[in-house]
This record gives C-alpha cells, structure tokens and sequence, in this order.
C-alpha cells in the first residue's frame, strides 16, 4: 500500500490517476466503492465522466433510487443500462465461478457504452481490500481490460469510506450490498421469484431497524446473518422478524450464530471444485 497520511492525499491521488485516462465509463452500483470512483472521475474529468448504472433483476429498487440521488448530487453524467442477468449463460445455474459471468456480460456492455460514446476507459469500483477474497469477477475486468484505480492505489474499504465522507456522498456509511444472488448457495438455480423472495425478506428486516444483514435462501428456509450486537434485539422482535419472513414465503427462519460476515457462502468453497471459467 502506498504511504499517505490524509484523506486529501488519497483524493488527489486518485483523481490524478483517473485524470490520466483522459475520459472513463464508471460502472456504478450506488454502492460506496464505485460511488467514490464516481465522485472522483466527475472531478477529474468534468465533462469527460458517466456513471452508468445497470439495472438488471438483482439490483433493488432501494439501491436505484440511490443511484440517481448519488449521480444528481454529484452533478456527473448517468445513464441506465437494462438487460436480463437470468438470460445469461451459465448464469442462472449458479455455479461457484457465477460472478465471471455476471461481471463479464457487464464489463462487454459498459466497454460497448465507451466504444459507442467516445471514453477510452471503462472503470470499476473494486478496492484493495477486494483482493483477499473468492472473486472471479476480477477475472473478467482483467479480460476486459477494465481498470481499477481503487485497487491500483491499494485503497482499502476503511480509506473509501473516509473519501466518501471527503466528497459529502450521502452513502459514506452504506453497508456493502452485493447483488442478490450472492445469498444463495451454490448450485441452487437462481431465478426471479427468488431474487424477490430474498429482496422482500431484507427489505423487511430493513424495516424492523436493522441495518447491516444478509437473508441467506436456503430452499424454505432463511438463513438471517446479523452483527452480534443485534442478536438480542433480533430474539425480541423474533415473532415479528419470524412473522415477516414467512409473509414473503419461508416456512422456516434461523439465525446464523456466527454472525453476519461478507462472502459467507465462499467458506464452502474448500470443499468445493472450482470450475475454470
């Protein structure tokens, strides 16, 4: 990781890196790594920056909301871009490398946005931190010829939150929110109804006051990933919570005791062979 002391250096660095490309597509998800990456192109490249959000049926409609707000407060460029990740190859089976195909037929579209428009470079939001975990997407920015400057700068998750409150992003504190069908187990085809089962379920939650969660789907039954330190509010409201889960289609709801962790259905992966593409 390179040596810095301050947020600003970090926030001239990066938009001295964007800069350097002259013009960028950003895909942006409104999540807070990309948001930034966002926030530093339309400074580094006023006129020369889009933010291109895709809407497909494992965004919510909580996150596009926060897409337009995002992009409307930073004053950048914004275009949508619509198309069907069930219909993708090998998608919806669900197999363990499932993130190549999704990143790829992302990475194609956004590169197709740039070559049509006139950007020389297309940009993600992966972070340094990114690195240490089972992410075959990587594989596919890497083929692309995405770049990614966070990653680049080794900014790490705690340094993006620290720019996104630098650049007054409303998101600054967001918890991570990886597209839907990152809560369902390997090998379990992925379809619509479940997306809406499992968007239904955290909206639900959201609702109770909780904040940072994943609701795992497990066939009929939910999985429900929190920080310990919410696990005695979660047993007070467990008829409510248990009530609410079943309204969306569970028969059965659990509490995973270990807690809510990123990429938890990754710790299966030892056991698992890991298809090459």
């Amino acid at each position: 990781m390179m040596n810095r002391s301050t947020s600003t250096d970090l926030r001239s660095q990066l938009e001295s890196l964007i800069a350097s490309y002259g013009s960028a597509v950003v895909g942006y998800s409104a999540g807070v790594d990309s948001s930034v990456v966002a926030a530093a192109a339309h400074a580094a490249l006023p006129e020369k920056a889009l933010a291109v959000t895709a809407v497909t049926e494992t965004i919510t409609n909580d996150d596009l909301l926060l897409a337009a707000e995002v992009a409307e407060q930073l004053g950048i460029a914004h275009q949508w871009l619509y198309y069907n990740e069930l219909d993708i190859p090998s998608y919806a089976d669900n197999p363990t490398n499932r993130c190549y195909f999704c990143k790829d037929a992302l990475y194609v579209r956004l590169r197709g946005v740039a070559q049509e428009a006139g950007y020389a470079a297309v940009l993600d939001g992966s972070n340094a931190d990114d690195a240490g975990d089972y992410r075959p997407g990587r594989q596919a920015a890497a083929e692309q010829g995405v770049k990614s400057p966070l990653m680049e700068l080794g900014i790490t998750k705690a340094e993006v939150r620290q720019l996104a409150t630098l650049y007054g992003l409303p998101n600054h504190d967001k918890p991570s929110a990886p597209c839907l069908s990152s809560r369902v187990p390997y090998g379990t085809r992925i379809t619509r109804e479940v997306l809406e089962k499992i968007a239904q379920a955290e909206s639900s939650l959201r609702t109770l006051g909780f904040r940072e969660l994943r609701v795992r789907h497990h066939d009929q039954v939910a999985r429900i990933e929190l920080p310990p330190k919410d696990f005695q509010r979660a047993l007070q409201l467990s008829s409510q919570i248990d009530d609410a889960l079943r309204a969306v289609g569970y028969a059965y709801v659990s509490l995973d005791l270990r807690g809510f962790r990123s990429g938890a259905l990754n710790e299966t992966l030892t056991h698992i062979q890991l298809p090459s593409r």
